[in-house]
């Protein structure tokens, strides 16, 4: 996992992130790759181009180890083939502390976590 070097002006810093990871609604499950990932959301790949619903709720799983797994809800933002963007609607306060832990190691400075921090509580 690496921060992903940019010179936007985005306000949640970025990591890659390599492991599985699977995202569900009501009945379906597809698995998916995590391109890049933040405490506001994701950009994920999956094997087929997305045609489901961007309306509705989405559940994230990422499994870290076989304790320590991260659950995101999410909305869908953007699509282009099978590259989707999600915008975090809720996580749980287990799956935030291991989130903020990951982006804080992959950053290597806590002072832009808290910036992160900061513009999510905004």
């Amino acid at each position: 996992m690496h921060p992903i070097e940019n010179n936007d002006n985005r306000h949640f810093h970025r990591i890659h992130f390599a492991g599985e990871a699977s995202l569900n609604c009501e009945e379906k499950t597809w698995s998916c790759e995590i391109i890049d990932l933040s405490l506001k959301g994701c950009l994920l790949r999956f094997t087929a181009p997305w045609e489901e619903n961007l309306e509705k709720l989405y559940t994230l799983t990422l499994h870290l180890s076989e304790d320590t797994q991260i659950k995101m809800d999410l909305t869908a933002t953007h699509v282009v083939d099978n590259k989707v963007g999600f915008k975090c609607e809720h996580i749980d306060i287990d799956s935030i502390s291991t989130l903020r832990r990951l982006v804080e190691l992959n950053l290597g400075d806590s002072s832009l976590l808290e910036r992160d921090l900061l513009a999510l509580s905004e």
